[in-house]
């Protein structure tokens, strides 16, 4: 009896010792899932990289008005040129706000702003300008067409892949720039008016 009872007592130490080492694996295995799972859980670091080849320019021609504000003439710049296009729209659009270099006249309000630009797949830029494209304008019909032709050409025939601008003044759409043109669609390049 004594013989039985101690392989019964072998036998019961080995099956408890077998369920506390696997009690313990599944806990050390679930504690390095959870580990794991916090680790995943935590959302990715944004690194910037900069890029080690200077930006490279590009020669454009940015549109600003003549002498007697009829038309457009085009002027000849170098403009930093990213492999992005909405980036080479926004230095076009900046370049046309500092103004020009020669003896043309601005077409936009120096104190305006250009809020935001994107370009759809259809080809639309859309541009965003703050209120002093509105407020700060000379007016006139004229006016108007050489501010937004400065715009619009600028940008269509110097970047592939945008083939039209719609005008957006604060993040919506106006009915006019100055009350003569409407600006509710988008508009293409206008040749007739470079000289």
């Amino acid at each position: 009896m004594c013989l039985k009872y101690s392989r019964t007592k072998i036998a019961f130490d080995a099956l408890l010792t077998l369920f506390l080492l696997l009690l313990a694996v599944a806990t050390f295995a679930e504690r390095i899932e959870s580990e794991q799972f916090e680790k995943t859980d935590k959302p990715a670091q944004i690194v910037q990289v900069r890029p080690t080849t200077p930006a490279v320019k590009s020669d454009v021609l940015l549109y600003f008005a003549s002498k007697n504000n009829g038309f457009l003439v085009a002027e000849n710049r170098m403009i930093s040129n990213p492999a992005n296009p909405v980036m080479f729209a926004k230095n076009i659009i900046q370049a046309l706000i500092n103004g020009p270099r020669t003896r043309l006249m601005r077409t936009l309000p120096q104190d305006m702003k250009l809020r935001a630009l994107y370009v759809t797949g259809d080809g639309t830029a859309y541009t965003d300008f703050s209120v002093a494209i509105k407020d700060n304008h000379p007016g006139g019909i004229q006016a108007e067409l050489i501010t937004i032709y400065s715009i619009v050409n600028s940008l269509v025939l110097n970047i592939t892949g945008i083939d039209r601008v719609k005008f957006l003044i604060e993040g919506h759409e106006s009915l006019t720039l100055a009350g003569h043109i409407d600006l509710q669609n988008p508009f293409t390049a206008e040749m007739l008016l470079i000289r």
